[in-house]
């Protein structure tokens, strides 16, 4: 008989924590799942506000509700950047309504200067990204179109496109660059090239990413900016912070999206450079900083806004340990004042330049680390980002960055980038999977996802 009791009663144990911890896991998914409600009603109090105050225009102005056109006439930035967020979220009246204006107002004949870059991740990236959920070919009409007037940023001497370029005439001008700018092209003109047959387009962004890779120090470090002309560095500061940051973010997902073995190369030889000279342990915590990309020395301990994308990175590369302790530092950041900073010198744990844009990077590695630990941490870190981002940016009409974190003034700013990517990461982290099979698409810098098809 003892020989039966024992079994049974730990057939019960067995049976009573399955359930404690299936109704754990169901109140935390009831959890998730009304958390991705609030983010939904408040992407729509943005979004509504949009509507309201600058239809057909780049961008609201919370504040003063009024519109913003990036260069005097509206090329629909906002309605481009949040589509597929609207898709995704399943606000079909609202995403109908503006793909219907984009493909009846929206034209790249235009005698203005644009910044190549700007206009690559968000207008080029989100049409493509539309075009796949959506299947309306004249999102990739427009993408080729786009595609077509912004090739000439790339003939310079060097094959480095030039920053700014004219839609209409072709013509180019301010040489300084940085490598972001070059080397984060590649996922939206090589996709353009798949769709469209047309390997020009891959060939150019290719041809601008190697040629930043091979004029790398001999440390291996690239500085903070560079002339297309010339080829020579013009800031060798080296850091994975803006103007340097997406550059390594496209090594490794060009090589994930279309299987690029060059890309995954510069990659191999670039990250454990990165992790060398840029790595900061600092009273044991992990931080990434400044250095001479020539010597390797440190130059600056700032981390920022910015610099909070590297834990998605380091996540989606293999590399977890470092993410998580990274990721660590970025949440750090951001409780010093209840909102993140855009630099942060990370050694006197002091505010050096205030403002909130209201970023995303921040965001997005949470979603990332949520995605490969399955770790209920992140989620509670995404929520309270989440309640503290409602709480000192909604304004009456639209959400609106800080122009200071410390006494959290409002500024009169809502860029697009708040609608593709703040909101639609945050509402990913706390959607059902199925919203977005996250294995079977790679987000270009912008959060625009593009279907790993090749």
């Amino acid at each position: 008989m003892p020989e039966r009791i024992a079994p049974t009663a730990f057939l019960l144990a067995a049976l009573a924590a399955f359930a404690t911890h299936g109704c754990g896991k169901s109140r935390q998914d009831q959890d998730a799942q009304q958390l991705a409600a609030r983010v939904r009603t408040e992407f729509l109090h943005a979004w509504n506000n949009y509507e309201r105050y600058a239809w057909g225009h780049d961008a609201l102005r919370p504040l003063s509700k009024t519109a913003h056109d990036w260069y005097g006439q509206s090329l629909l930035m906002t309605p481009v950047d949040a589509l597929d967020t609207l898709i995704l979220m399943h606000l079909d009246s609202e995403a109908e309504r503006a793909r219907s204006l984009i493909v009846s107002d929206l034209s790249f004949d235009r005698d203005i200067y644009v910044k190549n870059f700007e206009i690559t991740i968000r207008l080029l990236g989100g049409l493509l990204s539309s075009y796949q959920l959506t299947g309306d070919k004249r999102l990739l009409s427009l993408a080729e179109d786009l595609g077509n007037r912004l090739l000439p940023a790339f003939n310079s001497p060097t094959g480095l496109p030039y920053v700014f370029v004219n839609l209409r005439t072709g013509q180019t001008r301010d040489p300084v660059t940085n490598p972001a700018e070059t080397g984060t092209l590649l996922l939206e003109f090589g996709a353009l090239s798949k769709f469209t047959g047309r390997p020009v387009f891959y060939e150019k962004a290719k041809c601008a990413v190697v040629e930043t890779f091979k004029r790398r120090s001999l440390l291996g470090l690239v500085g903070e900016s560079i002339n297309v002309e010339t080829g020579a560095w013009t800031n060798t500061d080296s850091h994975i912070s803006g103007g340097i940051d997406s550059y390594y973010e496209y090594l490794w997902k060009c090589w994930l999206l279309f299987g690029d073995k060059d890309c995954r190369e510069m990659w191999e030889a670039s990250i454990p450079v990165v992790n060398k000279y840029l790595a900061d342990e600092s009273d044991a915590e992990l931080w990434y900083g400044h250095a001479d990309m020539q010597t390797g020395k440190q130059t600056n301990t700032t981390y920022g806004a910015l610099d909070a994308f590297f834990p998605g990175l380091l996540a989606l590369s293999g590399d977890l340990t470092r993410a998580r302790r990274l990721q660590a530092s970025s949440f750090k950041m951001w409780n010093l004042h209840g909102i993140e900073p855009e630099t942060l010198d990370y050694k006197k744990m002091c505010v050096v330049a205030g403002r909130y844009h209201l970023r995303p990077e921040i965001v997005e590695s949470t979603y990332y680390l949520y995605h490969y630990t399955g770790d209920p941490e992140y989620r509670h870190m995404g929520e309270k980002m989440f309640d503290d981002f409602v709480k000192y940016c909604r304004a009456d009409s639209g959400y609106a960055a800080l122009a200071d974190v410390v006494t959290k003034q409002q500024l009169d700013e809502m860029q697009s980038f708040v609608l593709a990517e703040t909101f639609k990461y945050f509402y990913l982290l706390f959607a059902s999977p199925e919203t977005l099979q996250f294995d079977k698409v790679i987000f270009n810098t912008e959060a625009h996802p593009l279907k790993r098809m090749w």
